[in-house]
């Protein structure tokens, strides 16, 4: 381990944010200490505060982290698939990122982050570009005057897809919690997906 004051100011950010990662992964959000993230990368606990504004700051840069590798894993369906089937794909690694991710996963929505103004707006990019890829998948079903409609039908899966997760990550066995996950979401999909073939807005 270098000594202090070898790092620079981005190198240290990585430092702190890969130990969080490490120790929310092996422990879950209650095992994240700053005392034990200073204690592992050589530093001070002023140090991560002089990078991050507060603890709840840090975690959110984490979930950030967290948000950035979902999108990574969320392998973009080929176009040549219906709605349905892009969903279906969509769906399944989101599932998979849950099971394989689970305290990071948890991190998301586990704390109650003190933010005064709201998410900051380079969070909720994030949030958008996953987004895009369900009102992307879904978009044929919509005529191009109906953006709105669209974006909250992503809003309302992606919102399903997330409680389905939670419900199904109360199973401990990996294989029966997937599948479970799996079924719910497949009915859920062929549902909402007919429904908005009945619906067709213009």
């Amino acid at each position: 381990m270098a000594r202090r004051y070898d790092h620079s100011r981005e190198e240290l950010y990585e430092m702190i944010l890969n130990e969080a990662h490490r120790q929310v992964m092996d422990g879950g959000l209650r095992s994240l200490s700053a005392r034990k993230i200073a204690k592992e990368i050589g530093y001070s606990v002023g140090t991560i505060y002089n990078l991050f504004s507060n603890f709840d700051d840090l975690i959110l840069h984490l979930n950030g982290r967290t948000l950035d590798l979902l999108f990574e894993n969320l392998s973009v369906p080929p176009e040549t698939l219906d709605p349905e089937d892009q969903l279906r794909e969509l769906s399944m690694t989101y599932i998979k990122f849950t099971r394989t991710n689970q305290n990071l996963w948890n991190c998301l929505f586990d704390n109650r982050l003190l933010i005064r103004d709201g998410l900051p707006e380079w969070y909720n990019k994030k949030i958008d570009k996953l987004l895009e890829l369900i009102e992307k998948a879904i978009a044929p079903l919509f005529s191009s005057l109906n953006s709105l409609e669209r974006h909250q039908s992503a809003w309302v899966l992606w919102c399903s897809f997330h409680g389905i997760c939670s419900l199904a990550n109360f199973q401990s066995d990996n294989e029966e919690a997937t599948t479970y996950a799996a079924t719910l979401t497949d009915q859920l999909i062929t549902n909402y997906i007919a429904g908005l073939k009945v619906y067709q807005p213009q």
